[in-house]
């Protein structure tokens, strides 16, 4: 059977024991032989050294097949899960933008926004202020009563011409019944 397409499982009673074709790991011996041992190194140690190194590796092996057994396995869950690529980049992209809402940066540019933004609203009131006085004392100036009282004047003429059945206003040149020639330049 191929290690690689093997498929471990943690949970399993033997856990610990590799099969027979884990067990086939190359280690070099002879290069391990012919590199001199350190000093201060009896051979007896440098040999234990060389077979704890050999386990380790033997246990790398294993781990890298375990690793890629689970990830074979968690595809397999997340496509029986319907949970896609996109789903896992717009996942990836949500968490993303809670962390930028989370980080000092983003607080300190919220905050002066927020701060140019009330300095904004409060400079446009004053502005709104300062404008509604200003009409209220061109209202009351006597450009304004003279021209009020002008309209005033012309909207009862012509409320009191249709109270009289006359839907005809009275015309401006004083020309009676003959209409105003129409002077248009277009």
């Amino acid at each position: 059977m191929d290690s690689a397409g093997q498929d471990i499982n943690l949970n399993s009673p033997n856990k610990g024991l590799l099969s027979d074709s884990m067990t086939d790991v190359p280690v070099d011996t002879a290069v391990a032989a012919q590199a001199p041992a350190v000093e201060g190194l009896t051979d007896a140690e440098a040999e234990e050294l060389r077979a704890e190194l050999a386990k380790v590796e033997e246990e790398v092996v294993t781990l890298r097949q375990v690793l890629a057994a689970k990830e074979r396995h968690c595809g397999e869950l997340k496509r029986r899960l319907g949970l896609s690529t996109l789903e896992g980049l717009k996942q990836n992209l949500s968490r993303g933008w809670h962390d930028v809402q989370v980080s000092n940066a983003y607080k300190k540019t919220q905050e002066t926004l927020s701060q140019a933004g009330q300095k904004t609203s409060a400079a446009l009131s004053t502005m709104g202020s300062a404008i509604s006085r200003k009409l209220g004392d061109m209202r009351n100036s006597a450009t304004f009563k003279s021209f009020e009282d002008r309209v005033g004047t012309i909207k009862s003429k012509v409320v009191s011409g249709r109270e009289n059945g006359s839907d005809n206003l009275p015309s401006p040149t004083g020309s009676g019944d003959r209409p105003v020639p129409d002077h248009t330049p277009f």
